[in-house]
């Protein structure tokens, strides 16, 4: 269970995500679980399986919806899951589960993508900035990336502009680039985790490597945004899930006999565990 080994997020990991939009974390996965996932990733690829298959004209090929036994894991992983809930609140579920398959581009190869006149540089969830305005979009989800593949220089690993979460207006690329001149590739290693939230410029960087780039991007968003994925109730009838993992994955507000509940009562579960992880400071003597 994440209660036993979850810690209360460090205030300078918190910080740095404030300031920047982003931040990695080290060492959120172990090698034997990446190479377990990096294998299931490739064999889902590899597949005829269309429910939930993502593919884009730049070559990319992936899925949304991927929680099995394999990726299970990821939605509540502990070293995630305190900083989401600071940067966010308790009120919060796993919004989409997505593989990204990007294949590795020769040198002089055409591209579709990453060229000047589409070079990918973008924010998520750009319905909400058209529906309410780049001024008013807030902070209302958080992605966590894995990269399963060697995420080397020339991998294609996701490129930020860093604090630009709080800009007003979108990135300058100059013309005939593909990157904003204040564009960096983050310092990711196999084992660790980027988070990133909503409003931050970002794009995937160009795979020369000569091996597919396979990347985990999980979702977290407020209870109230709607999913990403198709639905997936049979998830919830998992009889090896905890409270927490059935909050992450979209238990509504019910009572146990299927009546409705509250508005909220369905984020009692990170609630409670929030309350234990970080305990309200004492009340000074007198």
């Amino acid at each position: 269970m994440i209660s036993d080994k979850a810690s209360p997020p460090d205030p300078d990991v918190l910080s740095a995500f404030e300031r920047n939009g982003y931040v990695v974390l080290r060492d959120a996965i172990t090698p034997e679980w990446r190479e377990q996932a990096a294998a299931a990733a490739t064999r889902m690829i590899a597949s005829d399986r269309l429910t939930g298959r993502d593919r884009s004209a730049d070559g990319k090929d992936g899925f949304r919806g991927i929680l099995d036994d394999t990726f299970l894991p990821l939605v509540a992983n502990p070293t995630v899951l305190p900083v989401v809930v600071a940067l966010l609140s308790t009120n919060v579920y796993l919004m989409s589960s997505n593989l990204i398959h990007l294949p590795s581009t020769a040198p002089g190869t055409p591209r579709t993508i990453r060229v000047p006149e589409r070079h990918g540089w973008h924010r998520d969830m750009s319905t909400a900035t058209r529906d309410l305005g780049i001024h008013s979009v807030r902070r209302m989800a958080i992605k966590a990336a894995y990269f399963l593949s060697d995420p080397t220089p020339d991998a294609g690993i996701t490129m930020v502009v860093p604090a630009s979460h709080t800009r007003t207006g979108p990135v300058t690329v100059p013309a005939g680039a593909i990157d904003p001149p204040d564009a960096i590739t983050p310092d990711v290693g196999p084992y660790d985790v980027m988070l990133f939230e909503n409003r931050l410029w970002h794009a995937g960087g160009l795979n020369t490597s000569g091996r597919p780039r396979l990347a985990v991007m999980m979702q977290y968003g407020y209870r109230w945004l709607a999913p990403i994925d198709d639905p997936a109730p049979e998830l919830l009838q998992r009889e090896d899930l905890d409270d927490i993992e059935r909050q992450l994955l979209g238990q509504p507000d019910r009572h146990p006999d299927g009546s409705i509940a509250h508005e909220g009562a369905g984020a009692a579960p990170l609630r409670t565990w929030w309350e234990h992880l970080i305990p309200p400071p004492a009340r000074s003597p007198g």
